[in-house]
């Protein structure tokens, strides 16, 4: 028998709420069994387990729910995987790119915040021996 998991299963293994796994389904990454009356309860599997680890993974790496559905999506197809792994990659390239844009825009404010800092501090110090001769001076 396929091991299966419940809604609080799988959000505490993930460290995800209940509503987060729900909008993980609403976005076509997980598609649980529903049983119970009604249908209210849902029921997920190994795939949908697999799934969801696949999709916080592509989210750590930068990546949208939507890529990262389209992404698994072509893995959970049978078809030849070199076309899956040219779009990883297209995609991975393209993030990199963004998040390299990224850092050299906080490095470039990182600079400017210390050149900042160091004029303050010279300043700062200037006001202080200032009035520290001013104290000195208003003693004698």
């Amino acid at each position: 028998m396929a091991t299966t998991y419940s809604i609080s299963d799988l959000a505490h293994e993930f460290d995800l709420t209940p509503r987060a796994m729900r909008f993980y389904e609403d976005m076509g990454l997980l598609q649980p069994e529903r049983s119970g009356p009604g249908g209210r309860s849902r029921v997920y599997s190994n795939r949908d387990r697999t799934r969801l680890k696949l999709t916080l993974r592509a989210k750590r790496l930068g990546l949208s729910l939507t890529e990262a559905r389209e992404l698994i999506d072509m893995y959970d197809s049978p078809r030849d995987t070199q076309p899956q792994l040219r779009k990883f990659l297209e995609v991975l390239t393209g993030h990199r790119a963004q998040l390299e844009a990224q850092l050299a825009e906080l490095e470039a404010t990182l600079s400017e915040v210390s050149e900042h800092e160091k004029e303050a501090r010279t300043l700062l110090a200037r006001l202080e021996r200032a009035a520290a001769k001013r104290g000195a001076a208003a003693s004698n």
